[in-house]
């Protein structure tokens, strides 16, 4: 138990939770930094999205409009994966699991090792003490032999420690075979399910891609059946409540089925999931649990510690 983590909590001190030791093992890199000072480093306003958005479509859109025009081709791309890196030291995160979308390839021409390079130079520029878990993320448009050869590539390179799949839920056991073989190389293994899926749907995607870890997974709050078989073969839910509330998946902290998952046992941890876009640290989110009545300081501390675990599972 840290006696500062929980005091911090109790008296809202923002600050002082920040220069606690936390994870951030569900966050999207190009999107995991903060808009302050993305701000401060281009010299331009960023704009902040006001609303929730009615899906992840809606979300797109507003991405496509707002921010992808600013951060264009290798520079803005390093820009932004630089942006995560500060953000995540700034915020006290000691163990960072970010999602390397596999199409970010073509900012180096195709070309894996300048791909990875770069990776490399910038955690260890701007955070070199964080224990950084990179994963090769895949949409589920990605054609499933395109998706087997490229990781087959990504792999030869010993970099990638994770795999992580998101987009159309129902077509994600289709990539059966490409975390078969991540599987075999010993990769964590990871999917955006139940999301908007629902519990059946994430009980179908963890057995046949055979999970480690779900990217969100709230959706399996509905079934006590589910929930009892994610605590069971120990299948921890990285979930982040203020994409939830955002996404108009959850109305809002205080009805999140964090707290219901948590009490059937399954292993949770608190996350960001994209911050350019949602303007929330682990801090922040830490907070907002704790003021709205859903856990108390003990309890996400608890989480918190748990978070911090990832690490031996490398």
């Amino acid at each position: 138990m840290n006696k500062n983590f929980i005091k911090a909590l109790e008296n809202n001190d923002l600050e002082e939770l920040r220069k606690i030791s936390k994870s951030d093992l569900h966050n999207h890199s190009a999107r995991g930094g903060n808009v302050n000072y993305l701000e401060a480093s281009i010299g331009r306003y960023i704009p902040r999205a006001t609303s929730s958005f009615k899906n992840l479509n809606d979300m797109q859109k507003w991405v496509n409009e707002n921010i992808n025009p600013i951060f264009i081709g290798t520079s803005g791309y390093e820009r932004l994966i630089e942006a995560a890196f500060v953000q995540a030291k700034y915020d006290g995160i000691k163990i960072l699991s970010m999602s390397i979308s596999s199409d970010a390839i073509i900012y180096y021409r195709y070309d894996v090792h300048s791909f990875i390079a770069a990776l490399k130079r910038i955690h260890n520029k701007f955070a070199p003490d964080i224990i950084f878990i990179p994963e090769i993320g895949f949409k589920t448009i990605t054609p499933v032999d395109i998706g087997y050869q490229l990781l087959d590539v990504f792999l030869e390179q010993e970099y990638f420690k994770a795999i992580d799949i998101y987009g159309s839920e129902v077509h994600m056991t289709t990539f059966k075979k490409v975390y078969k073989k991540a599987k075999e190389k010993r990769l964590i293994l990871k999917a955006h399910v139940g999301e908007f899926g629902d519990a059946e749907l994430v009980r179908k995607v963890v057995e046949e891609l055979e999970l480690d870890e779900v990217q969100h997974g709230i959706g399996a709050s509905s079934s006590e059946s589910c929930m009892n078989w994610l605590r069971d073969n120990k299948v921890q839910l990285n979930i982040c409540p203020t994409s939830n509330v955002l996404l108009s998946r959850v109305k809002n902290y205080k009805v999140h089925p964090i707290r219901k998952l948590y009490d059937y046992g399954v292993k949770v941890t608190i996350n960001t999931d994209d911050m350019l876009i949602f303007n929330q640290s682990v801090s922040e989110e830490f907070l907002n649990l704790y003021n709205n009545g859903v856990f108390n300081a003990k309890e996400l501390d608890e989480i918190r510690r748990a978070g911090l675990k990832e690490s031996s599972k490398l």
